[in-house]
């Protein structure tokens, strides 16, 4: 690559990198920060906003895009939290025959519009819920939007009637870190169900497997389900 190219794209990824870290910049903010000229800046935030790596608020501000937020939650998808999900997110699907997710907030923060997939385990019955790893869910009106903003009633999951699609409930758990008073909800585990198939009486039941997963994904203490898995290794061993 000739050296002006490398200059380009050295200037568009510390562009990008300045937008990430700080969530929101100006495009004077975004000039100084690099420093770049206001005319540079302007023309390399135009070209990465055109592929979605950034994106324009009506505040002028310029934030980071879904296409930068998706291909992190594809990079994530081989990293501790999923890691630690891919156990739990077996045994939801084992249990209910349901599809099994687990979201975090896009570009990491609550207070963004969107949360994303960063690992699914497809359900096993032959009429069911499929998504992917690095699509986008809106937080508002969803389940796992209302987990991930802090919004879980006592009973500890939320349920949601055709919030993102028409005909599928979808029932989410929070996984918090830190300890009792002081816990932060990092991720979201959900099980989504076609709604001809739910009853209260299911809704129960998922809600609570869910919200006992979500609570023990981030310790080292085992779920029932998960030391039952265990015995029954060591017995066939």
């Amino acid at each position: 690559m000739a050296e002006s190219g490398t200059r380009t794209v050295d200037r568009a990824l510390a562009l990008l990198g300045a937008v990430c870290d700080s969530g929101s910049l100006s495009l004077a903010e975004a000039a100084r920060e690099t420093g770049l000229s206001a005319s540079t800046a302007l023309r390399l935030l135009r070209t990465l906003e055109a592929s979605g790596f950034v994106r324009k608020e009506d505040d002028a501000g310029y934030r980071p895009g879904m296409r930068i937020v998706q291909l992190g939650a594809q990079a994530l998808s081989h990293e501790s939290l999923v890691s630690l999900a891919a156990e739990p997110l077996r045994r939801l699907v084992a249990m209910t025959g349901e599809s099994a997710y687990l979201s975090v907030p896009a570009a990491g923060g609550t207070a963004q519009e969107h949360s994303i997939y960063i690992a699914v385990e497809e359900g096993t019955h032959s009429v069911r819920h499929a998504s992917w790893v690095g699509r986008s869910i809106p937080l508002e009106g969803t389940a796992v939007g209302t987990v991930l903003r802090g919004g879980t009633p006592e009973a500890g999951y939320v349920v949601v009637d055709r919030g993102v699609e028409k005909d599928v409930t979808a029932i989410a758990a929070p996984v918090t870190v830190g300890t009792a008073g002081d816990e932060r909800v990092v991720a979201a585990l959900s099980v989504v169900v076609p709604t001809y198939r739910i009853t209260e009486e299911i809704t129960a039941s998922i809600g609570a497997r869910v919200a006992l997963e979500a609570a023990h994904l981030l310790t080292t203490e085992q779920t029932p389900a998960s030391a039952a898995d265990a015995a029954t290794k060591e017995r066939t061993t």
